[in-house]
């Protein structure tokens, strides 16, 4: 199996090697940085599979950092904020990182949710995602097995919780699914803290497949309940 490298950064200490002994525990190859700034240093100089981020770092706080990764990689990308502020969690997502957990965390929990990650990210990559077909959809096509999306031929930018969440809407149309329902699903974990981390990707999700974002055509809202995407599945 390949070896998995991640990427913690965190100008905390104590947080770094803890997170780094655990995951090594759970043989995962790790590399930590004390600021977002050799963050960023470290990741032209590697592969990643996985990245931790921390809200609050010098030079380059976790922020910034997530929106300069996400701009060269899909890889899932974790924040850890030690503030408990619904707009800092908002704005994390909103620049593309995929999740969020806030201090004080469960060390296990958090494994929990890197493993979980890795198991969605990874199984792009299988002979499971190799033999599912294309999936169309109006103007919409998903190649799950190049983990690529087009509209009208051009092709879409999504982070990989984009493309999740894209692909599980796909796979079942008409069907009305709830924001816990849908982080369960895509997130692959019990833990939901609020509402924002599902509302915010589809937001996002909308303003990159959508013609109108504001009136939406595709993931349409189920007021009440949830959301559904709206058509029939098309297989090639």
């Amino acid at each position: 199996m390949k070896e998995i490298h991640i990427l913690v950064a965190d100008d905390d200490k104590e947080i770094r090697e803890l997170l780094k002994k655990y995951l090594e525990r759970e043989t995962y190859k790790v590399d930590t940085a004390a600021d977002g700034e050799e963050a960023l240093l470290l990741f032209e100089r590697n592969s990643y599979n996985l990245v931790l981020l921390d809200l609050m770092m010098p030079k380059v706080d976790g922020i910034e950092a997530c929106r300069r990764l996400r701009m060269k990689s899909n890889v899932p990308i974790l924040m850890l904020t030690a503030k408990d502020q619904e707009l800092d969690k908002v704005l994390g997502l909103s620049m593309g990182a995929d999740d969020y957990m806030t201090k004080p965390f469960s060390i296990h929990e958090l494994v929990a949710r890197v493993k979980a990650h890795m198991r969605r990210y990874l199984v792009l990559g299988s002979e499971q995602a190799a033999e599912e077909p294309l999936i169309r959809h109006r103007s919409l096509c998903i190649d799950v097995k190049k983990y690529a999306v087009t509209k009208n031929g051009e092709g879409i930018n999504l982070t990989a919780k984009e493309f999740e969440l894209l692909k599980f809407f796909a796979m079942n149309p008409e069907q009305v699914f709830t924001k816990t329902q849908l982080f369960r699903q895509v997130w692959d974990s019990a833990y939901l803290e609020d509402d924002n981390t599902v509302m915010v990707h589809i937001r996002k999700l909308r303003t990159k497949i959508e013609d109108d974002p504001s009136d939406p055509k595709l993931i349409q809202t189920v007021w009440g309940i949830g959301y559904r995407f709206a058509g029939e599945k098309h297989e090639a």
